[in-house]
Formats: structure tokens, sequence, C-alpha cells
């Protein structure tokens, strides 16, 4: 049994899935097993995952279902069946992302150096028709929100023993014990909470065993901002300022 999971929450991706699960069976280390969590998909999702799995035996995908809407109720979901199997090294990654090929390679190195909860780097897809210039002021804007981050009222407390680090769902690492101890994502939907940014904090009052690691490279989707537009997605992400009438764009 691997003790590498990586886990990859799903709602209605039966178009996109694909590409990722591609990136992952693509990888320079492939010992490690896919744990895909359906979010209550209405689509074909499920049997492209299926499909997927018995033309691609490495790594291991197994699928679960979690029927509580949410992408941190999903994630956590995802995260304790891997724990219940025997994981001691959990990975997520989202189902409209492409960890580069070296991704779980670079994951393992982050905590063979000691990290408990390895930070990756968020870099936008390339391939989804949103312009340079649009790619360019969200990568930009990722900078500036991870240097707010450590500065925002809401990330201080005298409870924490380091930093902020700003750490993406879609690109990020934890060992199964760190997880258990810190109480896991919030079982809540993407528009509620920031699941991601509520589990680091939890973090920071148990360890400093954490940090970025900018070699560790997920390419995320840019459909938000095709749908809603520069300035409305970056609103969206700084704590739902933007509320949208449908938050899963597909």
């Amino acid at each position: 049994m691997n003790e590498l999971w990586v886990i990859v929450p799903a709602y209605n991706e039966e178009h996109g899935i694909t590409a990722t699960l591609a990136a992952l069976a693509g990888q320079r280390d492939r010992d490690f097993t896919v744990l895909v969590v359906d979010n209550n998909s209405t689509d074909a999702t499920v049997k492209v995952v299926r499909d997927f799995a018995l033309a691609h035996p490495e790594p291991r995908i197994e699928i679960v279902t979690e029927e509580r809407k949410g992408t941190g109720a999903a994630a956590d979901t995802g995260m304790r069946h891997a724990i219940a199997a025997g994981a001691t090294r959990l990975a997520r990654t989202d189902a409209d992302c492409l960890p580069a090929p070296d991704w779980i390679a670079r994951i393992r190195a982050a905590f063979d150096s000691g990290l408990r909860l390895v930070s990756g780097q968020l870099i936008p897809r390339t391939d989804e028709g949103v312009s340079l210039l649009d790619r360019t002021v969200v990568r930009v804007a990722l900078e500036v929100a991870s240097q707010f981050g450590k500065l925002r009222p809401g990330n201080q407390d005298p409870r924490y023993l380091g930093p902020y680090v700003m750490t993406p769902g879609c690109n990020m690492a934890i060992t199964a014990e760190l997880y258990e101890a810190a109480g896991g994502f919030p079982r809540t939907a993407i528009e509620e909470l920031h699941e991601d940014r509520a589990l680091v904090n939890a973090v920071r009052t148990l360890t400093t065993d954490y940090g970025l690691r900018r070699d560790v490279r997920v390419y995320g989707s840019n459909r938000r901002v095709k749908a809603w537009g520069v300035r409305k997605t970056l609103a969206w992400y700084a704590d739902h300022r933007y509320k949208p009438e449908q938050v899963d764009i597909r």
C-alpha cells in the first residue's frame, strides 16, 4: 500500500478531469494512489474516471462519493479515507488543475526535508483561451495576496507559532498525523469559507514545520476569469467580496 495519496475533489468535471488524471499518470514518480472524491456529480464524471483508471494501471486510482456539497467536505472525506487506508502523506489538487511532471517527486523531497505541510506554487494554465495579460494580472495578484496574507488581521493571533503562508488547496501536501491534529479541512462549501486558509491557520497553532516550495508547481484553471473577468475573480478570492449567482463554473 502506497504511503502517499493524492486527493482530487471533483464535481461535474466530465470534460476536464481527464487532463488532470493524465497529468498525474505522467508523473516521473508514480508510487502513489489517486483518490477522486465525487462530490455528488450529475454528469459522467465517475464514468470518465473509471474508464481512465481501466486504461492506466499506474498510478492506482480509486473513487469515493461525498454527497455533502463543498470542496472542504469532499477534500476532508478524501483525506480521512486515505488515512484509514494507511496513508501517512497526503497531497491535494483539484479536478481542473495540471500538476507539473515532477510534482510528486518535489512533494516527496519537501517532506523528506522535514516539512509536515507543503505549500506549492500556483501558476495559471495557458491552454484555456485566457490572454497573457489576464494571466499575468492573476499571477501578480497571487503574489500580492501571499504577502498581504502575512499582514491581514485575520491571520494574526498570539497562538500562531509561525508566519502565515498562503497555501492553495489545489497544490498542497500534509502529513496524516498533522492533518488529524489540526482537525482537517472544514467540511464547508466553497462559497462559505476558504478551507485551505482555515487548515493552514490551524496548523500554525501546532508547529512551524510548514513552508512554501516554489518547485512544487500546479497549473490552475482560469475558467472563473473567462466567466467573470479578472476584477470579479480577484474579488471572489478576496474573501468572496464578489458573490456570483453561479459559483461552480463549468
